[in-house]
């Protein structure tokens, strides 16, 4: 396991345990946050990262973040997986996702989560996790 990994997977712990800024100290001060490639602009450095990471917190319960596959290329990680959770409503939610992290001086620097956010807002409308959901987080 990569020295970039082990990092991930502590930040991951303290997002599980609901600690924003033992998050944020993973992160670089200037750090560039695509939390949704593609679908949602940027997240522009770390106290724009705090009031993201609050307000994410408010409704993430039994936070479930897992890796199933990674590879490292220098100071780049590629990594798969899932990020599951319960809302405050009871909802089950369950994103498959690929996110791509820069490191510089063992800090992230840039963050590229591509998730599809159409299938956590159908989730979080009260659909069942389809059937391709299911195949893709039962991959661990």
């Amino acid at each position: 396991m990569g020295a970039n990994l082990n990092r991930l997977q502590d930040l991951i712990a303290c997002w599980q345990a609901k600690d924003v800024e033992g998050v944020l100290a993973y992160m670089d001060e200037d750090i560039v946050w695509h939390y949704a490639a593609g679908a949602m602009p940027p997240i522009r450095g770390k106290a724009m990262a705090r009031k993201l990471l609050q307000r994410f917190q408010a409704d993430m319960h039994g936070i479930q973040w897992r890796i199933f596959a990674h590879a490292e290329d220098g100071d780049r990680l590629f990594i798969e997986g899932v990020d599951e959770y319960q809302t405050t409503e009871g909802l089950r939610i369950a994103a498959p996702y690929a996110g791509v992290l820069d490191f510089k001086d063992g800090l992230i620097t840039g963050w590229r989560d591509y998730v599809d956010i159409g299938v956590i807002a159908q989730q979080k409308a009260g659909e069942p996790l389809s059937a391709q959901v299911l195949d893709l987080i039962a991959a661990a």
